[in-house]
């Protein structure tokens, strides 16, 4: 009940300045969703500015929720379900690791891990996009690997973009089916981490649910503006700067 409390008295004591974050955080979850793969990290790194580390991957949550249902209806009719579902059970069972090991971590532990793992898939990201030869190996154990990983990353923080955006490289997937499979991919997972949010680490609520109906709307204007950013500048210098920028972040909340 103590941390009920005091994540609704937090909610209640936003800042101008701190709405202002989380209204840019949830813009560029949209935006992320219009085709420039990679930036939602940066999201991650804001809201965990803005709130406590873990009580921000729940209220984050609807609003990912929101963006892949945006997703799944623009790419509709581009799916490869036999791809998704050899990732989708190892990714389950990694949310349920990542709930267990994240149920009683303090505060500050929780966040230094959270802050690591965002530099780590800054790191990975970078280092992906520098690399000549993209070629990625594809045994029966890859799914595995990388899904228990970016199940895990996704609970402990909404960090599994990079890892599972590595399977689907890895399949040759055409880029349509490529972003149809994975905004299917994540809308199911995260649909399945709602009961351990509010059951287990109780960090969805009504407050944080009514906070999210204010957020909603710049998911919405992310995704339009996302679209056009497309048109406007290069995604790699696009990528390079968030990436920048997110490091940085990182570095905030580990020393916050």
């Amino acid at each position: 009940m103590t941390h009920l409390l005091y994540l609704s008295q937090q909610i209640q004591a936003l800042t101008s300045y701190q709405w202002a974050l989380a209204l840019l955080a949830v813009a560029i979850i949209g935006i992320s969703k219009a085709g420039i793969k990679g930036i939602s990290i940066a999201a991650v790194a804001l809201f965990a500015i803005v709130f406590e580390t873990k009580a921000s991957t729940g209220i984050l949550l609807p609003m990912l929720i929101v963006a892949d249902i945006v997703a799944v209806i623009y790419y509709r009719r581009h799916v490869r379900w036999r791809y998704l579902v050899r990732l989708l059970p190892w990714m389950m069972l990694g949310v349920i690791l990542g709930t267990w090991v994240g149920k009683d971590i303090p505060e500050a532990l929780f966040k230094r891990g959270m802050a690591v793992i965002i530099l780590l898939s800054v790191v990975m990201m970078y280092w992906w996009d520098r690399r000549k030869p993209k070629s990625v190996p594809d045994y029966w154990w890859f799914a595995g690997i990388l899904g228990l990983i970016a199940g895990f990353t996704t609970m402990i923080g909404n960090l599994a973009g990079a890892f599972a955006n590595i399977f689907f490289l890895a399949m040759r997937m055409p880029k349509n089916d490529f972003i149809g499979t994975a905004a299917w991919l994540f809308f199911i997972v995260n649909i399945f981490k709602i009961p351990f949010h509010i059951f287990f680490w109780k960090t969805i609520t009504p407050d944080t649910l009514a906070l999210n109906l204010r957020l909603a709307p710049a998911v919405f204007i992310g995704f339009i503006l996302g679209i056009r950013i497309v048109k406007w500048i290069k995604e790699q210098q696009y990528r390079q700067l968030i990436l920048a920028l997110t490091a940085i972040g990182a570095i905030l909340i580990f020393f916050r």
